[in-house]
């Protein structure tokens, strides 16, 4: 969730308190701890117990009543020392056969509270939407777009999120667990620890993960298969960051422009109330089709430009002066600042549709950090930590991070980070004939565009049934299940993934 930096995303992107979860007075993410006068470092207070509560949500007009535990794993390392604590929040029901589902956000520095308190979790609180404001009242009431009903629940914060931590210098957590390698072999780990503590290595079992999660999802799914011992049954990608290389060479390449002139289409049709499959059927057809070839055709066609800025004009509900200086093609943040100039606000790439007031509307470029990432800290970071402390008493007094800014800067993505998660998404589906995969994706969301995962599953061979892996669209951006329809959507089509295999 954060916006695409040189190394990392999440895009989605997002959020986050800068300060990591140390010791009491909080240090910051992965500065090294104090040492006394033998130089030896002092040891962090241990984490609680885990602590389980009864609590109920109400989803269809019927009452579930399920555990709630928060608790931790350890991180070991080759010599079988504890260098980190990974918190994780579980929601289970009795009964015989149940899924488990195991959810990650991104970032990297992102954790698990957007899609706890806003999509899948049996509460939410109501962030991400345009309207929605830090200071409305961070209320968790029952989700009715809950998957408990059909699946138990397990979201996990990666090392530096959420209240996880390291119990290591920084140097070494960039080592450990603030690379592309390592964090998914130790979050791969600590999923196969869940499942042996808790007896439910037998059980069916489900990934979802949202933005880099997303990233993640294949990886962490092929190494469970493969290394691990360990197969999923289905595999829910939220807006995922599958290919970021995607988006490079936007000099020679029509492909960067191809994946966000849909995206930006879909923003007008619906300012206008026009969204909806069928008008966006017309739109791919296009990028597809005479957008690309056009752009391919550059000056070797002297009417190219012409028809380019006559139809991206039309499309995006921008100025022609502005589509022509553009060539047609719209960078995200330049078309942030525009389509919303004369209200004097800004558009968020996470939810093009969703603004906030421009504090510098007259400087050359945008100075302020993206509109929907900083609203939705506050009502998330207060819901969750209200939860975890007071109403399951897992009392901890560290900083927790709903996304640690700290954490994505000492990202080390490199090469393998680069190579992003396609190669691994084929070869789960290769490996597993059964394996079941959904790609789900907001219409709006320029940090992830839903453009780049159609084309990745257009280009995968059909292995058995073409129906294993699909690609779904919804209205609103990289958050749309803050949206009702879009979340009771999402549901209808996640639950089919369950019930198929």
């Amino acid at each position: 969730m954060f916006k695409r930096p040189a190394v990392a995303l999440l895009s989605i992107l997002l959020l986050a308190a800068a300060l990591a979860p140390g010791l009491a007075l909080a240090d910051d993410a992965g500065k090294e701890a104090p040492k006394d006068a033998k130089g030896e470092d002092f040891k962090l207070p241990p984490f609680p117990a885990d602590k389980t509560v009864r609590q109920s949500t109400e989803v269809g007009g019927r009452k579930l009543g399920y555990d709630a535990t928060v608790g931790s794993l350890p991180v070991l390392d080759e010599k079988g020392k504890t260098i980190a604590d990974v918190m994780f929040i579980a929601y289970t029901m009795p009964g015989k056969d149940r899924p488990v589902t195991f959810a990650l956000n991104g970032g990297p520095g992102a954790s698990s509270v957007y899609l706890n308190l806003g999509a899948l979790g049996p509460k939410r609180v109501q962030f991400g939407a345009e309207g929605n404001s830090p200071s409305d009242p961070a209320t968790a009431v029952d989700n009715p777009g809950t998957w408990l009903d059909f699946t138990d629940l397990v979201f996990i914060d990666p090392v530096g999120t959420g209240f996880s931590r390291a119990r290591i210098a920084e140097d070494e957590a960039k080592k450990k667990f603030y690379n592309t390698k390592t964090d998914i072999e130790y979050l791969s780990r600590i999923i196969y620890d869940w499942l042996v503590k808790n007896g439910r290595l037998t059980s069916k079992k489900y990934l979802v993960g949202e933005s880099y999660g997303g990233f993640r999802g294949p990886r962490i799914t092929h190494f469970l298969q493969t290394r691990l011992g360990v197969a999923m049954n289905g595999l829910v990608l939220v807006s995922p960051y599958l290919d970021p290389t995607a988006s490079d060479n936007g000099d020679l390449s029509p492909l960067p422009w191809m994946l966000t002139l849909p995206t930006i289409s879909a923003a007008n049709l619906e300012r206008q109330g026009k969204l909806s499959d069928a008008t966006m059927a017309k739109v791919i057809d296009y990028t597809r089709g005479d957008y690309v070839t056009d752009l391919l055709k550059g000056r070797s066609d002297p009417q190219a430009l012409d028809r380019i800025v006559k139809r991206v004009t039309e499309l995006s509900g921008l100025e022609p002066e502005f589509v022509r200086r553009s060539g047609g093609r719209l960078e995200t943040q330049a078309y942030l600042r525009e389509v919303f100039r004369a209200e004097g606000k800004l558009g968020s790439r996470y939810d093009s549709n969703v603004t906030a007031w421009d504090p510098f509307p007259f400087a050359p470029e945008q100075r302020t950090n993206d509109p929907l990432l900083d609203a939705i800290i506050a009502p998330t970071t207060t819901a969750m930590v209200d939860f975890i402390t007071r109403t399951a008493g897992w009392k901890y007094d560290g900083r927790y991070n709903a996304l640690s800014y700290e954490v994505n800067r000492l990202w080390d993505g490199g090469d393998e980070m680069r190579r992003g998660s396609v190669q691994e998404l084929r070869q789960s589906v290769a490996v597993d004939s059964k394996l079941q995969v959904l790609i789900v994706h907001g219409w709006g969301d320029l940090s992830c565009p839903f453009m780049a995962s159609q084309l990745i599953v257009d280009q995968m061979p059909i292995m058995g049934d073409p129906n294993r892996v699909q690609v779904k669209e919804y209205p609103g951006g990289h958050m749309f299940y803050s949206r009702g329809d879009s979340q009771a959507a999402l549901k209808r089509d996640v639950s089919r993934v369950y019930t198929t295999h």
